[in-house]
C-alpha cells in the first residue's frame, strides 16, 4: 500500500471508518447473536487495517515511475492469502474426513461437529483457497495480456480484503451455527451483501483495465475470467435473495419455496462449479500452460468455441443433481441431455491443453511445474466425462447420495483446480518477485507426488465405496425386502474413510510444502537482472507495427 498516494490513504481511512461504524451498528442491533458477533469482528478486521494506514498517513507521496511498472503488489497479497486459505480449508477437510471414520474427534463440542466443520471446509476450499487464486491471476494475467497497469491503485486492495472479509464472516458463521443451508452458499444475508459489493468493484476494475489495454486484442483467458466475474454475481444474487428475520439477526429465510427452491439453489450450485471452478481456472490454464511450455495454444480458435461451448451448455444442466425428485421430468431430462452435450466443449478445452504439450513432453519428464499443469488438464477432461456420465438417469440412480458424488467432486476440486493453482503459482511466484527460479525445484517435485498420491487414494476410495453403497442399498431378497440395513453400508465403508483421510492428509502435506518453498522463494531466492515486464507506452504503441 506504499504506492498510494495520500489522497487514496485518505479514501481508504473513510472507507474503513465506515465499514467500522457498520460494526458497531451490527453488534449493537445483533448484542449476543451471531450478528452481534460478527459485527464485532467487521470492527477489528477495519480497525486493524485502518490503524495499518494510519502509518503511512504521514509517508512520502509515491514517485511517479511507478506507473511504469504492473502494480503487483495486491497480487503478492493474494498468493500469500491463498496459501493460508489453502492450508486452513484442506485441515478442516482431513478432519472432517477424520470424523467419518473416528466421530469422538469432535471432542463433543458443537462447533467442531461434522456439521459445522464441513461447511468451514468446502467454502475455505472453495472461496479462500479457489477465490484468492483466480483473483491474484486475475490481476496478473489482465495486466500483462493488455500490457497495461491496473486501472487503479485502491480498488485492488478493497477487492482483496473486502473478499477475504466475506469469506471470514462466512466461516466463523458455520462455527456458530450461522447456515442458510444452501450448498456452496451458506453465508447469511448480510455477508452476501457485502459479497455483492466487493463483486460490483471488481467487475469494475477488471473492465476498466481491459478498456485500457494496449493490445487491441482481448486474449481469451480474459474471456474466461470475465465470464467467471459475471455470471457468478448473478448466480449469487438470484440465489441468496432472501428476507432477514430482523436486522438484529443472522436468520433469514430464502424467497424461494419448494422445488423451485431446489431448482435455483441447483441452478447456481452446478454453475458455481462451472463458472467459479471451471471458466476461471481455464483462463489460469490459457496463459500459464503456453507460459511455462513455451508453445502456443494449440488451438486459439477451438479455445473460443470452447468458451461459448460452456457458457451456453452449462447453464442448463444443475437440474441433473434432482433426478428421481419432485422437479418436473421435462426439467430433468432438459439437464440430463444439456449434461451430455457439454462434454464436447469440455473435452475441446482438455484436449487443446495437452495438444499444446506436442513438442514440450520432454520439457514435462523435467519441470514439475509443467507437470503440474499437465496433470491438472488430465483430471479437468475426467471430471468432466464423469459428470456428463453421471448426470444420466440410470448411472445417477446408483451414484446419488454416495460417496462417488463425493469422489467425482473432489477429482475435479484437487485434480483439477487445486493443481492448476499450484502450476500457476510456481510460475507466477519467479515472476512478479523478480527471481531466477523457486527456492526449491526438489520441493516443488515432493509437492507434486504427494498431491498426485493424495487426489489417487481419495478418489479411488471414494468410487469405490459409492459404487459399494449404491449397490447396497438397492439389494434386494427374494421376498423383495432390502438384505442390507443403512448400519450395514456404513461399517463396509470404514475402510474406505480411513483411506480418503489418508489421501486429504497428503495433499494437506504437498500445500504445505508448496507454503513453505513460495516462503523461502521470496525471502532467499536470487533475484533476477533487469526484466523487460512492463506495460506498454504510449510511445511505444505508436512505433509499433499494425495487424
Amino acid at each position: 500500500m506504499g504506492q498510494l498516494t495520500s489522497a487514496e490513504r485518505g479514501f481508504a481511512a473513510a472507507i474503513l471508518i465506515a465499514l467500522m461504524v457498520v460494526g458497531v451498528a451490527m453488534a449493537a442491533a445483533g448484542r449476543f447473536d451471531p450478528f452481534g458477533i460478527h459485527g464485532v469482528i467487521v470492527f477489528v478486521y477495519c480497525g486493524a487495517l485502518f490503524c495499518y494506514i494510519l502509518t503511512l498517513a504521514f509517508g512520502e507521496e509515491p514517485d511517479a515511475s511507478r506507473f511504469s511498472s504492473y502494480y503487483d503488489d495486491p497480487i503478492k497479497v493474494g498468493v500469500a492469502l491463498t496459501l493460508a486459505w489453502a492450508i486452513f480449508g484442506m485441515f478442516f477437510g482431513v478432519w472432517a474426513a477424520a470424523q467419518l471414520a473416528w466421530p469422538s474427534l469432535n471432542f463433543d463440542t458443537a462447533w467442531s461437529s461434522f456439521g459445522r466443520i464441513r461447511p468451514a471446509h468446502t467454502t475455505g476450499v472453495i472461496f479462500g483457497f479457489g477465490g484468492n487464486a483466480l483473483i491474484a491471476t486475475s490481476f496478473h494475467v489482465v495486466q500483462r495480456t493488455s500490457r497495461a497497469r491496473l486501472a487503479d491503485q485502491l480498488s485492488p486492495w478493497f477487492v482483496i480484503f473486502g473478499y477475504n472479509l466475506f469469506c471470514l464472516i462466512a466461516v466463523s458463521g458455520y462455527f456458530m451455527g450461522v447456515t442458510q443451508s444452501k450448498e456452496y452458499a451458506e453465508a447469511e444475508w448480510y455477508a452476501d451483501i457485502w459479497l455483492v459489493i466487493v463483486w460490483i468493484a471488481y467487475f469494475a476494475l477488471f473492465v476498466r483495465t481491459l478498456a485500457r489495454r494496449k493490445e487491441p486484442h482481448i486474449y481469451v483467458a480474459n474471456w474466461y475470467y470475465l465470464a467467471f466475474i459475471i455470471v457468478v454475481a448473478i448466480l449469487h444474487i438470484v440465489n441468496n435473495l432472501a428476507v432477514p428475520v430482523s436486522f438484529g439477526q443472522a436468520k433469514s429465510y430464502t424467497v424461494w419455496a419448494g422445488v423451485q427452491d431446489a431448482m435455483v439453489q441447483w441452478w447456481y450450485g452446478h454453475n458455481a462449479v462451472a463458472f467459479f471452478l471451471t471458466a476461471g481456472f481455464l483462463g489460469m490454464l490459457y496463459y500459464y500452460l503456453p507460459i511455462r511450455a513455451e508453445r502456443p495454444i494449440f488451438s486459439y480458435r477451438l479455445s473460443i468455441l470452447s468458451f461459448w461451448g460452456i457458457t451456453f451448455f452449462y447453464m442448463w444442466a444443475g437440474s441433473h443433481h434432482l433426478h428421481y425428485t419432485a422437479l418436473p421430468i421435462w426439467v430433468q431430462n432438459l439437464g440430463m441431455t444439456f449434461s451430455v452435450m457439454l462434454l464436447v466443449p469440455s473435452w475441446a478445452s482438455a484436449g487443446n491443453a495437452l495438444l499444446t504439450l506436442n513438442g514440450a513432453w520432454h520439457r514435462v519428464r523435467d519441470d514439475a511445474t509443467l507437470r503440474f499443469i499437465m496433470m491438472a488438464a488430465f483430471f479437468y477432461g475426467l471430471s468432466t466425462f464423469e459428470g456428463s456420465f453421471m448426470a444420466i438417469r440410470p448411472v445417477n440412480s446408483l451414484s446419488h447420495y454416495t460417496d462417488w458424488t463425493v469422489g467425482h467432486v473432489h477429482a475435479g476440486a484437487l485434480g483439477w483446480v487445486a493443481m492448476i493453482t499450484f502450476g500457476a503459482f510456481y510460475t507466477l511466484v519467479p515472476s512478479i518477485w523478480k527471481r531466477e527460479r523457486m527456492y526449491s525445484s526438489a520441493l516443488v517435485e515432493v509437492h507434486f507426488w504427494l498431491a498426485l498420491a493424495g487426489t489417487l487414494i481419495y478418489v479411488f476410495a471414494m468410487w469405490n465405496s459409492g459404487i459399494i453403497q449404491g449397490l447396497m442399498w438397492r439389494t434386494y431378497s427374494a421376498d423383495n425386502t432390502l438384505v442390507y440395513s443403512f448400519v450395514d453400508s456404513l461399517l463396509a465403508m470404514y475402510p474406505y474413510y480411513i483411506a480418503r483421510a489418508f489421501g486429504g492428509l497428503l495433499f494437506l502435506l504437498g500445500a504445505i510444502v508448496a507454503s513453505f518453498n513460495i516462503w523461502m522463494t521470496v525471502r532467499t531466492a536470487p533475484a533476477v537482472g533487469a526484466v523487460h515486464d512492463t506495460p506498454l507506452t504510449s510511445g511505444l504503441l505508436e512505433n509499433a507495427p499494425a495487424e
